[in-house]
């Protein structure tokens, strides 16, 4: 039987694909919370996640100080990967720059444009997260 396991390059370069991406941060007393989220990653680099300070999903990752992030394909051969590490930084807004290359990745650059402009307060916070373990799959290894 062969491995549908990905190689760290494959696996670094699906990541980096525009997916929505499902956080996963575990949560005291409580299932974890696994919630849809825009991200932003280049091989190598750090996982970018852009959210609103003071939410569910900031107050959890800031207790928990790391978090696991899955990608998948839901069309044939599906495909995904999870990324697991600590949180970097998670106590600044991102630049606007950041902001919009996170939103273009997911809108049409006027949309994207548009939503920035309506959400990036001093209150946003960009979650940055080095990943240490990574689980995947490639069902196209077959």
């Amino acid at each position: 039987m062969s491995s549908f396991v990905m190689t760290a390059e494959e696996r670094e370069a699906f990541l980096s694909e525009v997916h929505i991406g499902v956080l996963a941060v575990e949560r005291e007393g409580r299932a974890p919370l696994a919630v849809p989220v825009w991200y932003d990653y280049e091989p190598g680099g750090e996982l970018l996640i852009w959210m609103d300070g003071g939410s569910v999903k900031d107050k959890a990752i800031k207790k928990a100080g790391r978090l696991s992030l899955v990608a998948q394909s839901e069309t044939l051969p599906y495909k995904y990967v999870t990324a697991e590490g600590p949180v970097i930084a998670n106590d600044t807004p991102p630049t606007r720059e950041q902001a919009l290359k996170i939103a273009h990745r997911y809108l049409l650059e006027d949309e994207g444009t548009k939503y920035v402009d309506g959400a990036l307060s001093d209150n946003s916070v960009l979650v940055r997260v080095r990943p240490e373990k990574w689980l995947s799959n490639d069902q196209g290894k077959a």
